[in-house]
C-alpha cells in the first residue's frame, strides 16, 4: 500500500484508528467506514485507505445485518436500492483510482461535512410510501457513486433510510445491509481497477481485531452515556475533519 508514513508507528496508528472507528459503530450502529476513512486520510492515500477498510467493514456489517429478525423482509424491500448501490459503486471507484489523491481527499471531506451538517441541522425527513418504489434505486445509485469515489457509505443512504420510518432495530439492520453491499461492491470495483490485491487482504484482515474490540467497548459505553450527547459531539468532530480534508488541495 502506498502510504505517507511507514513502519511500526503506522501499524500502531492503524490499529488505533480501527479501535476508534469500532467504538463509534458500537455506540451508534454506524460510522466505522466514515471515521476510519477520515482518520486514515492522514496516514494513507485514499485508495490505500479504502482497500484497508474492506475486510473489517464487511465483517462488522454482516454481524449487524444478521443481528435481528427482519433480514429477509428488508432484503425484499430494499432490493432496488441495493441494486443501485452495486451499479454506482463499481464505476465510481474509477474516480478514486484515477483522480489526484488530494482531490479524492477533498471529495471525502465534502461527503463527511455534508452528512455532519445534515444530521446536526436538518429536521427529520419522511419519505411517503408511494415514492419509495422509484426513489430507492436513485438513492442507491447516488450512494454507490459516492461510495466508489470516496470510500464512505453514508451519503445519501443513511438520511434516506432514516426517512423511511423504520423501527429502531429495523433501521440498524437496514444500515448493516446497505453497508455490507457497499463494502462488497467497493472491493470488487477496487479489484477491477487494480487497486485491491490479494496481498492486501492480510493487513485488512488484521484490522478486524481492533475494529471488533472497539465495537465491544462501544456497546459497553452505550449503556452508560446519553446517545444524543455522543451523537452531537461525534458529528461536530466529523464536520471539522471533513473541512480539514476539503482544504488539502489548497494548502
Amino acid at each position: 500500500m502506498e502510504n505517507i508514513i511507514s513502519g511500526t508507528t503506522l501499524f500502531a496508528l492503524i490499529g488505533a484508528v480501527f479501535i476508534a472507528a469500532g467504538l463509534v459503530k458500537g455506540i451508534s450502529g454506524m460510522g466505522l467506514p466514515t471515521v476510519a476513512m477520515g482518520l486514515l486520510g492522514g496516514l494513507l492515500t485514499p485508495v490505500a485507505a479504502a482497500a484497508l477498510l474492506v475486510v473489517p467493514s464487511f465483517v462488522t456489517n454482516v454481524w449487524q445485518l444478521l443481528d435481528g429478525a427482519r433480514t429477509a423482509a428488508l432484503l425484499r424491500r430494499l432490493a432496488p436500492m441495493m441494486a443501485g448501490v452495486l451499479l454506482g459503486t463499481v464505476p465510481g471507484t474509477l474516480l478514486l483510482t484515477r483522480v489526484d489523491a488530494r482531490w479524492s481527499a477533498c471529495a471525502l471531506g465534502l461527503a463527511l461535512a455534508a452528512y455532519a451538517l445534515y444530521a446536526l441541522c436538518a429536521p427529520p425527513l419522511s419519505i411517503p410510501a408511494r415514492a419509495e418504489r422509484w426513489l430507492s434505486p436513485v438513492v442507491g445509485l447516488a450512494t454507490g457513486i459516492v461510495t466508489g469515489a470516496t470510500g464512505v457509505f453514508v451519503i445519501p443512504a443513511v438520511p434516506y433510510l432514516q426517512a423511511l420510518g423504520l423501527e429502531k432495530d429495523e433501521l440498524v439492520q437496514a444500515l448493516g445491509l446497505s453497508f455490507t453491499i457497499s463494502t462488497v461492491a467497493l472491493a470488487f470495483g477496487l479489484a477491477l481497477h487494480g487497486a485491491f490485491r490479494v496481498d492486501q487482504l492480510g493487513l485488512s484482515t488484521l484490522a478486524v481485531l481492533p475494529a471488533l474490540a472497539g465495537m465491544w467497548l462501544g456497546q459497553k459505553i452505550r449503556r452508560r452515556i446519553g446517545a444524543q450527547t455522543f451523537r452531537r459531539a461525534f458529528l461536530a468532530l466529523l464536520l471539522l475533519l471533513g473541512l480539514e480534508l476539503m482544504s488539502r488541495p489548497f494548502v
